[in-house]
This record gives C-alpha cells, structure tokens and sequence, in this order.
C-alpha cells in the first residue's frame, strides 16, 4: 500500500511536469494542424469534407492517451530513465529536424541521432567546450542510449497498435499520378498521435523502494524510485493507389511490429555489450527509412486499384451519412448500372440517375466481382453522385504533388497539387501536402 501512495504521489508530481512543459502542447497543436490542412486537401479535390478534424484531433488525443498509459507499465518494468536535461535535449534535436520534414518528428531519429553523436563524442573525451555547448555535450555523453531506444522500440510497438486499430479510420481519399502521367485514385493515410509519458527514475535519496527489480539500471534502483514526465510524439504516413486502407493499415502494423521487436532486441543486448549501442543507432534510422522506401517502391510496381474498369466507374470513397454510404457501397466496388442504363462515364450517371429523380435501383459489383442490386428513395438536396466519390478521370483533374512537406508549409496550410487538362497539359497551383512519414 505505501508502494502505491508513493507511485500516485510522484505521478501526481510527474503530470504537474507535462502540463508546465511546452512540448505536449506543442505536439496538440502540430497534430490540429495536420488534420486541418487535410481537410483543406478533401475540399480541393472533392468540393466536400470527408472527415472532421476536430473529430480526428480528439481520436488521437484519446489514443494517444490510452497508449502513454501502456506504454509508462511497459517501461516501469523494463527500467527506462532520463533527467530533464535529456528530455529538453531530445525535443530540441526533433525540432530541429521537424523544420526539414514534418515526418522527422519521430524520436526513431532524433534518439538514433544522439545515439551516433554520442558514438563521435566517444573519440573525444579530453573535449570540454564551456558554456552551452558544453552543457550539451556532457548531456549527450550521460544519456543512456541503450534505454533510450528500447523506448523507441516499445513507442513503435505502440504506434503498430494503433496503426492496426486507427490506421484505415485517417485515410484521405486523393487523386494523383501513376507513372504513366495519368490519374488515378488513391489514399493518404497520415496521423499522428501524443503520447504522455511517465518515467520512474532512480532516487536521488533514499525512498521507497520498487517491488520489483527493472530489467535496466542495475543497482541504480537501490534508493527509490521518483518520476518524471516525457511528452512524445508517434505517427505514421502511407500512400496507396493499389490497396484498400485496411490492407494497408495492416501491412504497416505487420512491419512496425518486426521492426519494434528487432530494434528492441538490439537495444536491451546494446545495455550488456557497448559496441552495440551505434549498430542499435543506425537500425533505429535506416531501417526506419528502409520500411518507407520499401512501402513507396511496392507501390509503384503494383497497379492502380482505384481506376475506372470497361464497364461501370469505380468507387474511391462514400461520404459519411451520403445514400451511397445508407446503400451500403463501399470503397474498392464498381457502379455498373443505374435505372438499367449501363454507365460509363459520369455525364451517363448523371443522366441515369435525372431519368427517376425520385428512386434509384443500382447494380454494383462488389470486390469480389459479384454483383449486389441495391435501390432507395432519392430526396431533394442530396448528393449529385449519391455521395459516391469517383475515380478520376485519367486525363483531367487535379492530382496530388507528392513532395516532402516542412513545417513551415504546414503552419502556412499550402497544399501541393496539379491541374491536368484533357490536353495532358499541367499547370501548377500553389498547395500541397507530404507523403511521408
């Protein structure tokens, strides 16, 4: 029972800490921020909004929460630990690199890339700067690297998680260009989530002593324990044109999950045997960056999924409480006819659809290329398309730039995106957004 009053009471301590730290708010509002900008994109390209971003805003706080939660049991037993000085030098080398690309907000490289500093600083010991930099430098050389990417691995193994449950739920329908310069449909599966953590720390002086040992620290636990709190952010960004976001989402959660173990491994043998501490480094960042060069490269030798077949037009997404979404069509399937009238193009389902303005009757073909006959009552301000969203066409429509995106560009809301004409000819319009993670 004293265990646990003094568990509460440096928790209680631990959450006054996060509240007082910038970075957590900091990470709320980049993540509003990034939602905002893609229901800016959803309006660009469809004239409608597909999602709500305060809506998303608050799944991934709830999420994000749910998970910090965990993630704190996880690490109380494994023993991961570090100072404020750590904490504050962590966010600013992901600051750092979040000017560059919004998806290096991930502590996969910033704790990788104090890994390698740390490695460098190695081969110096007599170097001592003064003031700042030499406050820093000593920081970097008493972190503890090895706890600190089995952090990042069991981080990872959360976001895998949550890519498994969320993942599909931030898909962003988009139109972009295959390699052959035509458009096609595709999604932008992009979220991100904060995570509240709380470390227990080795005791300055003596306290309460764990009831357990952690696997990390070693005798350091013998005084007591205190905590602290770390702010992290985790997500993910995928694009896809030839899955369906589940399909995706799950493929992610399956990588994340192989990475997550490997790198874990790798760490706690990196805290028995210091060689190791830079080869855990390095997996940290290129294999994080392998796993996005993979999934890209995956994508460009498969084929479009999202594109028109011979006969009927193809569904990209539905809009929440549209008819199509009442007539149970799903993303992936085919309108093939409306009122009996083949249909080939949209001009012809619009027609179709003006020739019984009251009640439609629709055959669809479903993902398994099996026909479904599905009909309802048509009332007046409903979607033109019955809140289907389409294919596009592969010669005309405004297609997503795919480009890495700063945060400077996200802060400005711009959007990158072309507009291809029926003469394949592309004229740039400021806007934009980034594929990657």
């Amino acid at each position: 029972m004293e265990v646990v009053l003094e568990i509460l009471w440096h928790w209680t301590d631990a959450l006054v800490q996060l509240l007082l730290q910038p970075f957590y708010y900091i990470s709320i509002l980049f993540m509003m921020l990034v939602y905002r900008r893609q229901v800016l994109l959803e309006r660009r390209l469809f004239h409608v909004r597909l999602h709500s971003w305060v809506l998303q805003t608050l799944r991934t706080f709830i999420g994000g929460l749910l998970a910090g939660i965990s993630v704190s049991v996880v690490i109380a037993f494994l023993g991961i630990s570090l100072s404020q000085q750590a904490v504050w030098c962590i966010w600013i080398v992901a600051i750092i690199l979040l000017l560059f690309r919004v998806r290096y907000l991930c502590f996969a490289y910033s704790i990788g890339i104090l890994g390698v500093i740390q490695f460098v600083l190695g081969f110096f010991p007599d170097w001592k700067p003064e003031a700042l930099m030499g406050t820093a430098a000593d920081t970097i050389r008493g972190l503890d690297i090895p706890a600190l990417l089995a952090l990042v691995a069991v981080l990872h193994l959360a976001e895998a998680l949550l890519v498994k449950l969320q993942g599909a739920g931030f898909a962003n329908p988009v139109f972009m260009e295959s390699k052959r310069g035509k458009l096609v449909g595709g999604y932008q599966m992009q979220a991100f989530w904060p995570i509240p953590l709380f470390l227990l720390i080795p005791a300055q002086t003596t306290g309460t002593l764990l009831p357990w040992t952690p696997l990390l620290g070693g005798d350091g636990w013998s005084s007591g324990f205190s905590m602290a709190a770390l702010p992290v952010v985790i997500g993910f960004s995928e694009m896809t044109q030839s899955m369906l976001p589940q399909v995706k989402a799950n493929k992610t959660f399956k990588r994340l999950l192989v990475y997550s173990i490997v790198l874990l491994a790798l760490s706690l043998l990196a805290a028995w045997w210091k060689p190791l501490i830079i080869a855990a480094a390095l997996v940290s960042i290129l294999v994080h960056e392998g796993l996005l060069w993979y999934s890209r490269q995956e994508e460009q030798q498969s084929g479009a999924l999202f594109v028109h077949p011979l006969l009927g037009l193809k569904v990209l997404a539905v809009i929440p409480g549209s008819p199509a979404e009442s007539l149970g069509i799903l993303a992936g399937e085919s309108i093939v006819k409306i009122n009996g009238i083949s249909i080939h193009s949209k001009e012809q389902m619009h027609a179709a659809l003006r020739k019984n303005s009251a009640f439609c009757k629709l055959e669809v073909r479903n993902l398994q290329g099996e026909s479904k006959f599905l009909q309802r009552a048509i009332y007046a301000g409903e979607h033109h398309q019955l809140g289907a969203i389409l294919a596009p066409d592969p010669d005309a429509g405004v297609a997503l730039v795919m480009k890495p995106v700063s945060i400077f560009q996200l802060i400005a809301m711009k959007v990158q995106s072309k507009n291809k004409t029926n003469e394949s000819q592309l004229t740039k319009a400021k806007d934009g957004n980034a594929a990657e993670m």
